[in-house]
């Protein structure tokens, strides 16, 4: 099923009407009701009262229909929110092999103990792809997932943890024990 203009004219027409997804969906056959909530949703439509998409006909005929709404100091201050028709873009986060990854916890949050038993531990890991983990190996991850040296630790894990004994001891911190260090 494809939108044509004829579908997006009726599509306009009913939910000006104030028909819901449900029944546009079932009056143009072949599209769900998702489709035509996402399709409203991207011609603007979204808010009925300030009808994007609303022809005056279909607003004249909806006004009769509901007269206490008109009288309800309420529906102004509702009408310049929906002038705005453009959704507010939001930044994304695209990481590519070569760029720098986004900040990461910084290392003086963690105990000098740990880290020195993590060092140790990494020299003696089995350094493991994603296709070779399963539930008995260590799943802490090692270097930038963007590059081919990136790799996973692989020792035994500690019972009902996902980590090998030292990678717990650096993922697993008492609460006081972080508290204490940011001070």
């Amino acid at each position: 099923m494809s939108w044509t203009d004829d579908r997006v004219e009726i599509l306009k027409k009913m939910w000006g009407e104030g028909k819901s997804a449900s029944q546009i969906a079932k009056e143009l056959g072949g599209v769900t009701r998702n489709a035509v909530i996402g399709k409203v949703h991207r011609l603007g439509l979204s808010n009925r009262s300030g009808g994007g998409g609303t022809s005056k006909a279909a607003a004249k005929e909806k006004a009769p229909a509901k007269p206490k709404a008109a009288e309800k100091p309420k529906a102004a201050p509702s009408e310049p929110a929906a002038a705005p028709a453009k959704p507010v873009p939001r930044p994304k986060l695209v990481v590519t092999a070569g760029q720098p990854l986004p900040p990461q916890p910084s290392a003086n949050e963690i105990s000098p103990e740990a880290l020195a038993s993590v060092r140790e531990v990494e020299k003696k890991a089995k350094k493991l792809s994603v296709m070779e983990l399963t539930e008995r190996t260590c799943k802490w991850p090692v270097g930038d997932p963007a590059t081919e040296d990136f790799w996973f630790c692989g020792l035994p894990v500690q019972q009902g943890k996902p980590y090998c004994e030292a990678h717990v001891g650096v993922a697993f911190q008492p609460m006081s024990a972080r508290r204490d260090r940011r001070r």
